[in-house]
């Protein structure tokens, strides 16, 4: 396309720099791309002629570095206060790690085409953006990185040194995700930008976490968790995947001989010897190891092959001063199902665990941090687990005790960060008690202040809020808001303090404060108080809680941004995370501010590959949107997966996936294409 000029030739497209009149030029050659000129801030100059073909890097050229200089996206809380109609969003924010997905990309469709409307509209509108800090993936990231380049741990630098080298890597590259988000042209106020781990937001997590500790509401107590070994800390639920595994399969497991694969989907079956007998009973297990923390064996009460056995004692093979006891409990144990017969491990195992406290059973824990078998595991002592789980079958094998070995379908869960095999581990932690913030946030949604799109999402959140567990918020890193708690020491009060009991710590906004408190509490100086703050950080979950009223000044309730935007409107994100944010977000808004964070949660479904399958790196389906938007040769998407950290069977599959699906790589679509197409998928 383009004007005629005297001679009756088409003009050529102009870069479009500022000018008041085009200039007559020879027509460009039907596919060729001229780039866009305009100074940055300045305003596209739309009169001149348009290029022969659509480009959408043309097209799409200078438009948001205007809109940003202009100032077209920043809410006005003055004029709000004044009584103009509001509307505000705070974006779910990514992770400071992360990159632009497909996910990603249909959030901000859906939201961005709500904003504008409703700015369009006369609303004052704050569409309010920011990253999270993303403790165990950010750092993961930098301990991955160091040893790569340095061949050095965290321990080796030390905690303070540590955490300046991932805010080093932050500055250098946490900014990416929003560097893509400009490019996707979405119309948020970046002058209110909040990193969760900024100034602002972390004195807004020390006064949640002081307030809600004075009030009882955290507490401290030693209870299973899950268990990263690889990153030598406690997981939510969230950061742990799983497999199902319907047959036997090998795997490499971190921490374990790289060039060895471990057996999984097995069910060995063991005797225990009856003390003072020749009579043995048996007892099956997918985690032989764990058997070297058995403290006795349950059957049912009304079970007749073992009536005889109740309350005798059994003999471990390998503990030998160890009292091991039978049980009989009809919770656990089906006597219809297996022997009848349940090896108890308190400290190995959820179900084990309750069984434990129902009986005043001791727990043993028979691993290290690192998932080594420590000192309670005698002579397997020092080996990574799942070598201790082959030498012990070879032990038991020789003392005539292995009485079978069965495939057994199992589910088995793997961290997230590091593919490590996940353990129930037992560890003192930080608790949060969520009942009755669960109950008032199930009677919001019932009494209709908040309603949930689709509705029929709301049988999951009362399916989850009536059978709440209480919430572990410690995590064991050093990249996070660190937990503002204090061990305390007095001579002659407390002169062995221990982590485990509650009544031992004291919290503070400072430790000036909580030295007060200590005094307070003790009834004694302060002069004579000690203090050592808790080396755990809080869940990341936990700053993310607090996101839509610490981005507007909370806990300062008479900053402007507050009056002016809080309570919110709309929280819009994938159905996903409904339990694992936005639940909290309303629990904790509830019970910190008296009120919801918004009155409408709008929830967009997944994007999935072509056989329904949700789309995550670990599988390799993963489709960048900038890949759709600039196009990719079909040689750069396979690059992308050789150069993943997938393992090598993954990779073969994802890059038979890609070739099949992109013979010749994904064209060059643009920004609007993307974004209309992913809103079709919305219809």
């Amino acid at each position: 396309m383009g004007t005629k000029n005297k001679k009756g030739k088409k003009d050529k497209p102009h870069p479009c720099q500022p000018s008041t009149k085009p200039k007559a030029q020879k027509a460009a050659p039907e596919d060729s791309y001229i780039p866009d000129n305009t100074p940055p801030g300045e305003k596209k100059d739309c009169s001149l002629p348009m290029q022969a073909k659509y480009h959408p890097k043309y097209v799409e050229a200078a438009w948001y570095e205007w809109w940003e200089k202009k100032g077209f996206f920043h809410a006005d809380a003055d004029a709000a206060l004044k009584g103009q109609k509001t509307y505000t969003m705070v974006i779910p924010p990514p992770n400071v790690t992360g990159a632009l997905h497909l996910g990603h990309a249909l959030m901000l469709a859906i939201e961005d085409s709500i904003m504008r409307w409703r700015r369009m509209s006369g609303y004052v509108t704050l569409w309010l953006p920011g990253v999270d800090h993303a403790g165990i993936a950010t750092q993961s990231v930098v301990e991955k990185q160091l040893w790569k380049k340095e061949k050095k741990t965290r321990h080796d630098y030390g905690r303070e040194e540590f955490v300046k080298k991932v805010w080093a890597w932050k500055e250098e590259y946490g900014g990416r995700i929003n560097t893509q988000f400009k490019r996707y042209g979405i119309s948020v106020d970046w002058e209110r930008f909040a990193f969760t781990l900024d100034e602002t937001r972390s004195t807004a997590v020390t006064e949640a976490f002081v307030r809600m500790f004075e009030k009882g509401l955290i507490y401290r107590d030693t209870r299973l968790v899950n268990w990263s070994s690889a990153l030598r800390t406690a997981l939510s639920d969230l950061e742990v995947e799983y497999i199902d595994l319907d047959e036997p399969k090998k795997l490499a497991v971190p921490g374990h001989d790289p060039n060895k694969l471990y057996e999984f989907g097995y069910l060995t079956n063991f005797t225990y010897k009856i003390k003072g007998s020749n009579e043995t009973i048996e007892v099956a297990t997918t985690r032989l190891e764990t058997m070297l923390g058995d403290v006795a064996v349950a059957v049912h009460p009304d079970d007749p092959r073992y009536k005889h056995l109740h309350g005798k004692e059994l003999e471990h093979p390998f503990v030998k001063d160890r009292k091991m006891v039978i049980v009989t409990d009809p919770v656990l144990v089906d006597m219809n199902f297996g022997t009848g017969a349940v090896k108890i491990t308190p400290a190995h195992d959820p179900n084990d665990y309750l069984c434990g406290k129902r009986h005043n059973l001791p727990q043993i824990n028979v691993f290290d941090e690192d998932g080594k078998i420590n000192e309670k595991g005698v002579q397997f002592a020092g080996m990574p687990r799942f070598d201790a789980r082959v030498e012990i079958y070879k032990e038991l094998d020789k003392r005539g005790m292995i009485k079978g070995k069965t495939p057994n379908k199992m589910r088995l869960g793997l961290c997230s960060k590091s593919n490590d095999i996940i353990e129930p581990f037992l560890k003192p932690q930080w608790y949060v008690n969520c009942k009755d913030m669960a109950a008032a946030s199930c009677q919001a949604v019932r009494n209709k202040e908040l309603t949930i799109i689709p509705s029929s999402h709301e049988k999951t959140w009362f399916d989850w809020l009536e059978n709440v567990q209480d919430w572990c918020i410690s995590r064991q890193l050093w990249w996070g808001h660190r937990i503002p708690c204090y061990l305390v020491k007095i001579p002659g009060v407390i002169d062995q303090p221990d982590i485990n009991q509650h009544d031992h710590w004291v919290v503070g906004r400072t430790a000036e404060e909580a030295t007060q408190n200590a005094a307070k509490k003790f009834k004694v100086d302060p002069s004579k108080v000690s203090l050592k703050q808790d080396d755990d950080v809080l869940d990341t979950w936990f700053s993310s809680g607090l996101f839509p009223f610490s981005t507007m000044g909370w806990p300062n309730e008479q900053e402007k941004d507050f009056k002016a935007f809080f309570p919110g409107d709309l929280l819009e994100t994938g159905y996903d995370i409904l339990f694992f944010w936005v639940a909290r977000m309303v629990m904790m808004s509830l019970e910190l501010t008296g009120k919801l964070p918004f009155h409408t949660v709008f929830l967009h479904p997944m994007v999935r590959d072509k056989d329904g399958a949700k789309m995550s790196k670990s599988r390799g389906n993963v489709i960048d949107p900038l890949e759709v938007m600039d196009g990719c040769a079909l040689e750069v998407l396979i690059q992308k997966l050789e150069e993943s950290n997938l393992p090598a069977a993954e990779i073969k599959q994802a890059k038979g996936d890609k070739a099949e699906q992109f013979p010749t790589g994904i064209p060059e679509c643009g920004t609007d294409a993307l974004r209309f197409g992913l809103m079709s998928y919305m219809v």
